[in-house]
């Protein structure tokens, strides 16, 4: 079975066409800074990457430059579309709709939608996927939707729940549900291989740090509290997105600069983090180098976002009683260094130092701790492709339709 893995994020896309009977990735590649200006980095059959300016202002034209890379004659490694038994779809909120990934219908598409307003930013690049490979291949071709939430299910009732009145819980689901699960269940699972323990003995910190950030707090293999909570709004300050804040902010802004609340939550989720206190980029590879110019303002960016970083962290090995691993994954966490070192600095009276030396490999899994250190810093780059292709191949079989 060959399985196409749409991952949809929020200014970027990666894809993998997977054989599932020898688990060998037959193509893959990465569509970025979407709605920027666009690049797009492809890998088959060929030894060398293919490397292009691709102009992307929208998640269509990406989706549309994965199918025609797979099928160049040159560069491709399918004659047709018809070559995929099936096409796996990151899906960022299923809401309390589902706590399992499933085959996409009619109707799971509409509870797809209905989630919008919980994850603006992703839902509808998810369903521009779903809906371009339906018209592109035809309905005859299974999909399936894996749903970040699904991982972060297991969390305690008061791990979840907000402080308001309990009516609003029971009328409208209103509670913390957690992102980037498929993410922060593939690098736990990692994470123990490279201890050599059994994930069910391990308190594991997962940091999936990108455009879009959140941390996990996994103790013995279940996820007991995550960062993001009822939208994918909340946590730390992301690439565009504010992250925490006082809610009292949104009235405040909404009367002084005359805006309606759904205005101000578009700026909190788009005008935001790195971009808006910076004034340079949502692209921690851009605020680099403005850093590196001396700009203050991305200076002050980044520092909160270490900060932010470091503060839950804390609060995490406080809450599980202790931490046997800190983990560092996605493309901030495992390609900036200096993210890594600032977050980790001083913290050697809780058994975390990392290897200087160590921390300069870029994008590697490795353990970058100091020899000594108690709690192990790795770096484990993710592979949420492989998840939802595994999850895929299940629900097609199990439906008869493989």
């Amino acid at each position: 079975m060959k399985v196409l893995v749409i991952n949809a994020g929020s200014s970027s896309l990666k894809y993998q066409l997977i054989d599932m009977d020898t688990k060998a990735v037959l193509a893959k590649g990465l569509c970025e800074r979407i709605g920027i200006d666009g690049k797009l980095t492809h890998e088959g059959k060929k030894e060398e990457k293919y490397k292009a300016d691709v102009p992307m202002q929208t998640h269509a034209e990406a989706i549309k430059a994965v199918i025609d890379i797979l099928t160049d004659k040159e560069w491709g490694v399918i004659d047709s579309m018809a070559e995929i038994n099936a096409v796996g779809h990151r899906v960022v909120h299923g809401g309390e709709y589902f706590a399992d990934s499933v085959l996409i219908t009619e109707k799971v598409i509409k509870a797809i939608e209905d989630c919008i307003p919980l994850a603006p930013l992703h839902n509808p690049p998810n369903l521009i996927g779903i809906r371009a490979c339906e018209d592109v291949m035809g309905k005859g071709i299974p999909q399936v939707a894996v749903f970040d939430t699904a991982f972060h299910q297991s969390m305690p009732q008061a791990h979840y729940m907000y402080a308001l009145p309990y009516e609003y819980y029971e009328k409208y689901k209103i509670r913390r549900y957690g992102f980037h699960g498929t993410s922060h269940k593939y690098v736990s699972q990692q994470a123990a291989e490279m201890l050599g323990r059994p994930i069910e003995e391990l308190k594991l910190i997962t940091c999936h740090l990108g455009n879009g950030s959140s941390i996990a707090a996994i103790d013995h293999g279940k996820s007991v509290d995550t960062s993001m909570g009822f939208t994918p709004l909340d946590g730390l300050p992301m690439g565009t997105r504010a992250g925490n804040i006082d809610p009292a902010i949104i009235e405040f802004l909404s009367e002084h600069e005359n805006l309606s609340a759904k205005e101000v939550i578009d700026i909190l989720n788009k005008k935001s983090g790195m971009l808006g206190v910076s004034g340079v980029s949502s692209d921690f590879r851009d605020l680099d180098v403005a850093i590196n110019e001396g700009n203050q303002r991305a200076t002050l960016a980044k520092a909160m976002f270490n900060l932010s970083v470091k503060k839950i962290i804390g609060s995490y090995i406080a809450e599980m009683g202790g931490v046997d691993a800190i983990v560092f994954t996605a493309g901030v966490g495992e390609n900036d260094r200096s993210v890594r070192w600032d977050v980790c600095e001083h913290m050697e009276y809780l058994g975390v130092k990392i290897d200087p030396e160590k921390n300069k490999y870029r994008g590697k899994q490795m353990d970058i701790s100091i020899d000594w250190a108690r709690v192990r810093v790795l770096v484990i780059p993710t592979n949420e492709e492989l998840v939802i292709a595994q999850d895929t191949e299940r629900l097609v079989k199990e439906a008869g339709k493989a």
